[in-house]
């Protein structure tokens, strides 16, 4: 259960983002897929990450630094301690409407993120669930798993569709990449205006931290 949240700092190269041992969740996706919108959802702050309906406003790495408390057991006690790590929010890619100078840019920012931070634990790819399979969002997928970088696949908006639909959408993505894939990262569905799908990512974010913890404990 994530109980407070605060921004940190933004910045445009990796070698500039803060010196710590923090583990860190990264979010990232096609401009306007609702990136700021989901980290608020988590983190119970409408305010926290700044959203806007103009695709490309994020064009900084933006690191919130968040604490996360362990749900009370039936008996009233707590389970395991208190947690913080950063989320990350990640610039968007495939804005059309940038030249191509700040396309390329971008694209080395998310690069060398990526490939160069070694406490991230997981990058969040996030799909709109209402579109059928975008070739760069597949492009993107396929260069993190050549890449060995962790990443899970969370689909957005999952209120904009009936129950049916959605799960009909969700199957046939799931489909397409497992024509290059022989198996697949985990999938979360989420809506920021609903909150579906929230708890279930903030357990997987939470179980991630505390197995990190126990190893590093050893």
């Amino acid at each position: 259960m994530i109980t407070s949240a605060k921004y940190i700092i933004s910045n445009q190269d990796v070698k500039d983002c803060p010196q710590s041992n923090l583990p860190e969740y990264a979010f990232i996706g096609r401009s306007n897929v609702g990136k700021s919108s989901l980290i608020n959802m988590l983190c119970h702050n409408p305010k926290l990450a700044k959203t806007s309906q103009k695709p490309g406003k994020t064009l900084l790495i933006n690191y919130f630094e968040v604490t996360t408390s362990p749900h009370p057991s039936p008996q009233g006690r707590e389970r395991g301690a208190q947690q913080t790590c950063f989320f990350v929010d990640l610039p968007g890619y495939g804005y059309a409407q940038a030249g191509q100078k700040q396309r390329e840019a971008l694209k080395t920012m998310i690069e060398r993120y990526c490939l160069y931070r070694e406490q991230l634990v997981c990058l969040f790819v996030l799909i709109d669930c209402r579109h059928e399979a975008q070739k760069i969002d597949v492009d993107f997928i396929n260069w993190l798993g050549e890449n060995g970088v962790p990443f899970a696949i969370v689909f957005t908006k999952g209120d904009k569709l009936g129950r049916v639909a959605l799960s009909d959408k969700v199957a046939k993505y799931k489909e397409r990449l497992l024509e290059e894939w022989e198996e697949l990262p985990p999938v979360f569905v989420t809506s920021s205006e609903t909150g579906l799908g929230g708890e279930e990512l903030t357990a997987y974010i939470e179980d991630l931290t505390r197995t990190l913890s126990q190893g590093e404990g050893k």
